[in-house]
């Protein structure tokens, strides 16, 4: 008889290392270099409402990733200046973004050991949303890669993927459990797929990230950290 739970799937930009703190870093830089070009009532914090309403725009041109970010920089940038914005800030966006895709891999706590326990057990997959290359390169630096049995980068989180990969990977998306920070691409979608979703938070969510958390489903955990995860995945299985 198949067992509750076969497959542990693993999201990773601030589920298994950091990545959100750099492009707060690089927002700030973005405000800095645009602050002697915009209006003066026109602070940072209305600066950053205009760059996410741009990122939000584009997801559905560029995806989830450093390219589109920058992208929408380099938009958000000509927009509020009325195009006046100096080809030196320009220029100064694109080495920005450039550097977010050389930042080196820092785990978060726990992260290894967590994966390593229930790559003994169960079938581990990396799900992950973002730029293909930037991706594969986090993974080669993690040391985490020869762990999975399977790595899934894909453009959208929604449960009929779940259901796809979780097959392919798996015994379906009912026996499978989806663990990352975010509640709307980690959580909510699996649990409507079938499966169980445990959220683990992360000091930093980026505000597309944000989803009511499905308190009233049975498939629904919260865990502090990673360390505890295998011995929920034992509870279950």
């Amino acid at each position: 008889m198949t067992r509750k739970l076969t497959t542990i799937g693993f999201d990773a930009d601030d589920t298994l290392w950091h990545n959100e703190r750099f492009f707060r870093i690089t927002q700030d830089r973005f405000a800095e270099l645009l602050r002697d070009h915009v209006p003066r009532d026109l602070d940072s914090q209305a600066l950053g409402a205009r760059l996410l309403a741009a990122e939000k725009q584009n997801l559905g041109r560029y995806g989830y990733g450093v390219k589109g970010f920058t992208l929408s920089m380099i938009e958000t940038a000509i927009e509020v200046t009325d195009a006046r914005v100096p080809a030196s800030v320009i220029q100064e966006l694109i080495v920005a973004g450039q550097m977010m895709l050389s930042y080196p891999i820092e785990l978060l706590p726990n992260a290894q050991n967590a994966v390593e326990a229930l790559a003994d057990s169960h079938r581990v997959v990396l799900v992950t949303k973002g730029d293909l290359l930037d991706q594969e390169r986090k993974l080669a630096q993690s040391g985490l890669g020869d762990l999975f049995d399977g790595v899934e980068i894909v453009s959208e989180k929604t449960p009929q993927i779940y259901a796809e990969i979780f097959a392919r990977h798996g015994d379906g998306p009912e026996h499978a459990m989806m663990v990352g920070n975010s509640m709307r691409s980690d959580v909510v979608p699996i649990i409507e797929a079938g499966g169980w979703g445990t959220y683990v938070p992360h000091g930093l969510v980026w505000e597309v990230e944000y989803a009511p958390a499905p308190v009233h489903s049975s498939r629904y955990t919260e865990i502090a950290d990673l360390s505890a995860l295998p011995a929920l995945v034992a509870r279950i299985s």
